[in-house]
């Protein structure tokens, strides 16, 4: 699967520098954030959900819930970690919501293709639309513990010690669980014809 980046590079000085500025009421420093963090958390929050509407209502919240709680943010860990950790779990909760309501993870799938200079060869943009729809399928049909684990460093890009924040456990655990959960995503492409990929 291809990493995306996820805005953390080198800013996570700057972050703080926002954050601070936000506290102090400048909602430009705040709206710096968003613009910033939005697009990588509704990715994680749909690829957690399945649907779009779904996690870009999960991703309002977490900015919300952030804005929130501005003046008790510190600055012990990298801003977007502390970020995901709270849209991680409004995702957990949708699920479990969703679950109780007998409504469970929605399967649509509404990803783009990647798209670049094979969007002139039609059979090689079907073959990338088939290869993210397989693997959109094969996320679903993992456990949230698998799936979220593998969207934060495959997908968001987070590295190892991030990742260990934002789930709240050891590094060992996250190198651990991400290799399960490759195996595990592996077996569901498989099952779903996807061998070859």
């Amino acid at each position: 699967m291809m990493r995306r980046g996820d805005g953390q590079n080198d800013g996570g000085a700057r972050d703080w520098d926002l954050v601070a500025r936000a506290r102090a009421g400048d909602m430009d420093a705040f709206a710096q954030l968003v613009t910033r963090y939005q697009a990588p958390v509704i990715h994680y929050c749909r690829r957690m959900v399945g649907a779009t509407q779904d996690a870009e209502e999960i991703a309002q919240d977490s900015f919300v819930r952030v804005y929130r709680h501005l003046g008790r943010l510190k600055p012990k860990a990298r801003f977007s970690t502390f970020l995901f950790g709270v849209a991680r779990n409004l995702a957990l909760n949708f699920l479990r919501d969703a679950g109780r309501r007998g409504r469970g993870v929605t399967g649509s799938i509404d990803a783009q293709p990647a798209l670049g200079d094979d969007a002139r060869r039609p059979d090689r943009t079907a073959r990338l639309h088939e290869i993210e729809t397989m693997i959109e399928l094969g996320l679903q049909r993992i456990s949230a513990e698998h799936r979220e684990i593998l969207v934060l460093r495959e997908l968001n890009g987070l590295d190892y010690d991030s990742i260990a924040e934002v789930l709240r456990c050891r590094k060992g655990t996250v190198k651990s669980r991400l290799a399960r959960a490759r195996e595990q995503l592996r077996i569901q492409i498989e099952a779903l014809g996807g061998g070859a990929l």
